[in-house]
């Protein structure tokens, strides 16, 4: 494709340099450009792609997409906001790829992560071929591609993977859409066939300024969805599915042109749990929808999962997934990991890893356990640095709330000093929970106080990074696995 040819339909730009250049792929990381490429250079927080234009040449880029000219003998196009444009380039260099798909957008504060693999597994087990986008992998149904860097990729190499999947064989693609990519242009002109909406509180105030501009980048996705009543790739048309329970939801019912599906517990949803029953080994409860009524025993437990699998099963009715199938595949899926996956060792008490980073999620997660801990709660909790700063104390007092007794620790405690982001936390704990905590600013260390102090009956959550298999200090990402420590220390004290 030709460079004139990409660009045309760009009103705001500069173009200088040969437009007739063919232009083969693209990409905005320069470490990846290949012979060939188109590459968009976007200015972030503290990485500015403009400083790569060299490199990006040197690994044979034909052209350049800026938002200010360049010295080099390159052709450039100019725009105003290349984070604007670049998701058009992309979609118009590789043959709009979302468009012969169903793509479904699943977003909110928590539950992103479950809710798009239980879609991916209800999807498969209906004989689909599908794809996945998210927190923990990009893979298909043939297997995984490779590990998630961010929930939402960019732009360019979002467009690029959706490609993949596409030329995969993927015919349904399910991804989590996160705040920062609905604000920052990434998955635009992505044509969403269902769009989900799980929850929203406090998170990511370190880049929305308020709670109503995080709700309004949510709401994005639901505004975008089409108004033109167009068939999608499966035939349908485009479906909003939000939990009825969640005050922001009538905002993006009335946002969307679209159908709604209502789901949740405790007000009338158009898919509906009750009779809930929450145990140890999963949770029950009762199934009513617009397409029939179901009893369903999940194997993973919680409120939390409940509300999840309602997600999920709205969606994938409104992708004509039958509702029998629909259930049958539910209660298969065993758990995701990272959220509430228990550790088991030989020892004769709980240790449950939870990605709950979030206070509604450790909320969330310690309430389920009171639910079913016949002995005392034990937390270990940090909060990532760099990241806001206002639900470290919140964090705090609930997890201290909550629990028997509370560790706090580091998470990722990137360039913040571990030590301060401890003393914000404990800054939410008043003198009535003050001997119900101590301060352990290494993880491990703080891990394995929570397991010497463990009695029979015991439940130790240990909160925050769930799947990950990393800590970062400074800039540094270092090996650690909340679930393998925790193994390797409860095998050490068995031995």
């Amino acid at each position: 494709m030709q460079l004139h040819e990409i660009v045309r339909s760009i009103v705001l730009k500069k173009v200088y340099g040969d437009t007739g250049i063919e232009v083969t792929g693209v990409s905005s990381d320069s470490r990846q450009v290949q012979a060939g490429d188109l590459f968009v250079a976007f200015r972030g927080d503290h990485v500015d792609g403009h400083d790569y234009i060299e490199q990006a040449i040197a690994r044979g880029a034909v052209a350049v997409l800026v938002e200010k000219k360049q010295e080099w003998d390159i052709p450039q196009v100019v725009v105003p906001s290349t984070r604007r444009i670049a998701p058009y380039v992309a979609h118009s260099i590789l043959g709009f790829p979302a468009s012969s798909l169903s793509m479904v957008g699943v977003t909110g504060t928590n539950g992103k992560t479950t809710t798009t693999m239980l879609i991916e597994h209800i999807l498969q087990k209906a004989g689909k071929e599908t794809g996945l986008i998210g927190t923990i992998a990009q893979r298909t149904s043939k297997g995984e591609l490779r590990s998630s860097v961010m929930t939402t990729p960019e732009s360019v190499e979002l467009v690029k993977v959706i490609r993949e999947m596409n030329d995969l064989g993927a015919k349904y693609v399910v991804m989590e859409v996160s705040s920062h990519a609905l604000e920052l242009h990434r998955v635009a002109g992505i044509p969403f066939r269902v769009a989900v909406f799980t929850n929203l509180t406090q998170d990511h105030l370190d880049f929305h300024p308020t709670m109503e501009a995080y709700g309004n980048a949510k709401g994005k996705l639901f505004s975008r969805l089409g108004n033109a009543f167009m068939p999608q790739a499966d035939g349908g048309l485009q479906v909003a599915v939000v939990n009825a329970d969640d005050e922001w939801s009538h905002r993006y019912a009335s946002d969307t042109v679209q159908q709604v599906i209502t789901y949740g517990i405790q007000k009338p949803a158009d898919v509906q749990a009750t009779e809930v029953q929450v145990k140890a080994e999963g949770v029950a409860f009762h199934l009513v929808s617009f397409a029939g009524v179901a009893d369903i025993q999940l194997q993973m437990t919680g409120r939390f999962s409940v509300y999840n699998a309602l997600a999920a099963t709205a969606a994938s009715l409104a992708l004509g997934i039958g509702l029998e199938e629909t259930v049958a595949a539910l209660e298969e899926v065993q758990g995701v990991p990272g959220r509430f996956e228990r550790v088991n060792a030989g020892q004769d008490f709980s240790v449950i890893v939870d990605y709950s980073h979030t206070p509604d999620s450790l909320e969330n997660a310690l309430a389920t356990i009171h639910e079913f801990c016949e002995g005392k709660i034990i937390t270990v909790v940090g909060c990532g640095g760099d990241r806001d700063r206002k639900k470290r104390p919140l964090m705090a007092q609930i997890a201290a709330s909550y629990s028997d007794f509370t560790v706090l620790t580091s998470d990722n405690p990137r360039t913040e000093d571990p030590e301060a982001i401890i003393d914000d936390m404990e800054a939410g704990l008043d003198e009535s929970l003050r001997n119900k905590y101590t301060r352990l600013v290494r993880r491990e260390e703080g891990i394995r106080y929570a397991i010497h102090q463990a009695k029979p009956g015991d439940v130790i959550l240990i909160a925050g990074k769930g799947h990950e298999t990393y800590q970062i200090i400074g800039t540094t990402k270092y090996d650690f696995d909340d679930r393998m420590v925790a193994a390797r220390i409860i095998q050490e004290n068995n031995g």
